[in-house]
Formats: structure tokens, C-alpha cells, sequence
């Protein structure tokens, strides 16, 4: 008897799961389908196969909590070293919607005004700057404000190192229309380093990074990682130079993990930092976007119905839009090898974040933001997400 019962309890070992073992979650998408990590590992793979996309993180939000995490494929294609949650990826413009966050703390303690001129904040002219001396002799430049730089408004361009002559000069007047502009944020930086006496590393180290528990994020490259980090590729599969950032950029310098990326992200859904005021404010409408793409000879040219349909436009630091599951914020970050989207339906506290190490991840974005979340409304067009006709396997 005694042989027996061993045996069984042998059996019932044999197939039971382990104390510690979970049932899989499952996702709830916007239009109502139900998604188990199978599901969404085959869609991902199949998609990655087909565009040649070398490593791609995946983190689905649910109850504005992160419900499922996921990396797919290689950080290095010559060693075969895998794309971990841990693995350091460039976050490129996701560097703004983590310094919008810092700027809004700020602006809640009433230390920033949105809406006062930066000039007043600094202890000399803009122009006897040594990076600003371009604005000289133009009456502009004492115009421009904190919600300006946010909503990219001020008029700057993106960069001025795309200018023909890498001069930096206003494109419009501030506060005109809606203009991408890295170098509104690299002033706005500039003003925050002012106020504060503290530089960007510090400040997000002490407001964002620490309080979060991101220990492996930065505006520059830390040696820690070294031992973890991934490679950018280009559309045909060729592996980048890693860019090792020594100069903090609030516009795009930020070195991040997935895991800690989705972190934030969790943490601006919860309002975790900010007043229900500050939060509201940062992720709704500030500025409409009435032109067809966000860059390039599109940039002002008129939008479809599509887009003025979702009321498309910015916030502070991030992009809005409506849909027929309510509003909705989002941000992106591109660089040669390198692109990221995020994604927020704040009523009905769902979110999706890709983080990609090739140029081409971005063309099955589309894809993986309809199959994964049942979004049919982010403007992938304006994006120029421009779908890759994805192979059945």
C-alpha cells in the first residue's frame, strides 16, 4: 500500500505545475477579441520573418498595467546574442515624451510657466548662447514659450544640421501652425538646466529614472551597457554603428530597455509624478495637425478626411487623437536602424509599445497595431508606416 501511494504521489508530481507557475494572460484588444501569448507570438514572428525585421520588444498594456512583455529575435545578428527585456535599445524621440513628463513636474510645482517667454528665464539674450547665436538680429526669438517647444510650435525646424547651410533660422512664425522641432526641445532643455542648476542626467535620474526603478535608462550612454546592448540595421539587414551618446539631448539621446521603457510608460498611464491636471494637460489636444505627413515635402501639405476625422494633433510632448474608443496619445522615435511607436487609449486603459532595432520594423507596424490591439484609427499614413505585404507561413 505504502509502494502504491508513493507511486501516485510520483504520478501527481510528474503532472502538476509548479507552485509558482501562472496562467498565462490573456489580452483584451479594442474591438473586443481575446488574445493568448500564443497568439500573439505567432502574429509577431510571422511579421518579423516577412519584413526581415531582426529584433522587435512588444509590451501590451491592460488596466494601465503592463500585461504582457515580450522580445523577439536578435540584439546582434553576427553573434546571435537574443533581444532581451533588459537589452539597452536607442529610444530616439521617445526622449521627448520623457522630458515632457520632467517639464510637467515643473510646471505643477509652478517652477516653469508654460506660457512665459523662455527668454525670461534666462540670464542673458538667446543669441549670446553660443548654440543660438543663428537668432541673432531676429525679433522672434523672446516669443517663444515652454508650450511652444512642447506642441512644436515655435517655428524652428527639426534640425538645423538638415538645413542646406546648417544655419538654424525660424520656418514660420511661432505659434503659427505645428512643426516638428528638435530644436524646440534642445531650448527648452536649456531653460529646464537653467531653472533647476542641474543638468538633464541629473534631473532625470532624480525625477523619473530613480522614483521609477529604470535602471538601465539614460540621456547618455552608460558603460553598463556595454554587456547588453543592441545593434541598429538598415533595410537591408547591415548592421549600423552603435552610437555611444556623451551629450544628454531632450530631444533624442535617450538609451532605454523595453522593460524599463514600459515602465514609464505605465507610469504616465497611471499619472504616477503628475496632478490628474498636469497628466490631463500633457496627453490632450493643444495643437490640430492639418497636414498629410509628419515629415519631408508632405509636411504642409493638407491632411485627408482620415486624419481630420481622429482631430489629430498634439499635446505636450505627445500626439492625440480620437477614436471611436475615445481619446487617445501616442509617441513615436525614428533614427536610421531604429524605430519605436507607443500608443495609449487612456478610457479604456490599454496600450501597446514596439521597440524595434531595424529601419524596416516600422513597416509592420500597421499590422501589429490593428492584430494586437484592434487599432484601426492611429494615423499610419502620416507616420509613413507603410505596410509590408506580409507572407502567410
Amino acid at each position: 500500500m505504502k509502494l502504491l501511494l508513493l507511486w501516485l504521489l510520483g504520478c501527481f508530481l510528474a503532472i502538476a505545475p509548479p507552485a509558482h507557475a501562472q496562467q498565462a494572460p490573456v489580452f483584451h484588444t479594442l474591438d473586443g477579441r481575446t488574445l493568448r501569448p500564443a497568439d500573439i507570438d505567432r502574429t509577431v514572428r510571422a511579421l518579423m520573418d516577412s519584413a526581415q525585421v531582426p529584433g522587435l520588444a512588444v509590451a501590451l498594456f491592460e488596466g494601465n498595467k503592463v500585461l504582457y512583455l515580450q522580445t523577439y529575435g536578435a540584439r546582434n545578428l553576427a553573434t546571435k546574442a537574443p533581444l532581451t527585456p533588459q537589452t539597452a535599445m536607442y529610444g530616439a524621440s521617445f526622449s521627448k515624451a520623457v522630458f515632457a513628463y520632467l517639464v510637467m513636474q515643473l510646471v505643477q510645482e509652478k517652477r516653469l510657466d508654460l506660457d512665459k517667454p523662455l527668454a525670461g528665464y534666462l540670464p542673458r539674450p538667446l543669441p549670446d548662447y553660443d548654440a543660438w547665436r543663428d537668432l541673432a538680429g531676429d525679433a522672434r526669438w523672446p516669443r517663444l514659450t515652454a508650450r511652444m517647444a512642447l506642441t512644436h510650435t515655435t517655428g524652428l525646424p527639426n534640425w538645423r544640421w538638415l538645413e542646406p547651410d546648417r544655419k538654424l533660422r525660424f520656418k514660420f512664425e511661432p505659434g503659427a501652425r505645428y512643426g516638428y522641432s528638435g530644436e524646440g526641445l534642445q531650448l527648452l532643455q536649456l531653460v529646464v538646466e537653467t531653472i533647476t542648476q542641474q543638468s538633464l542626467v541629473e534631473l532625470s535620474e532624480a525625477r523619473v529614472f530613480g522614483p521609477l526603478k529604470m535602471r538601465r535608462t539614460s540621456y547618455v550612454w552608460q558603460p553598463a551597457f556595454e554587456e547588453n546592448h543592441a545593434l541598429g540595421y538598415d533595410e537591408q539587414g547591415q548592421p549600423l554603428e552603435k552610437n555611444r551618446r556623451k551629450k544628454a539631448q531632450a530631444a533624442g539621446s535617450l538609451e532605454t530597455t523595453p522593460a524599463d521603457y514600459a515602465t514609464f510608460l505605465a507610469a504616465v498611464m497611471h499619472g504616477r509624478g503628475l496632478t490628474p491636471a498636469a497628466k490631463r494637460e500633457m496627453t490632450s489636444l493643444q495643437v490640430r495637425i492639418p497636414f498629410k505627413a509628419q515629415f519631408g515635402p508632405l509636411a504642409v501639405v493638407a491632411a485627408p478626411d482620415s486624419n481630420r476625422t481622429i482631430r489629430l494633433g498634439y499635446g505636450l510632448g505627445w500626439g492625440t487623437f480620437e477614436s471611436p474608443y475615445g481619446p487617445a496619445y501616442f509617441k513615436e522615435g525614428h533614427d536610421d536602424g531604429w524605430e519605436n511607436h507607443s500608443v495609449v487609449f487612456a478610457d479604456r486603459k490599454l496600450g501597446l509599445l514596439l521597440m524595434g532595432n531595424s529601419s524596416n520594423a516600422d513597416k509592420i507596424f500597421r499590422a501589429l497595431l490593428e492584430r494586437l490591439l484592434g487599432d484601426q484609427a492611429t494615423p499610419w499614413q502620416w507616420e509613413n508606416y507603410v505596410p509590408y505585404q506580409m507572407v502567410d507561413k
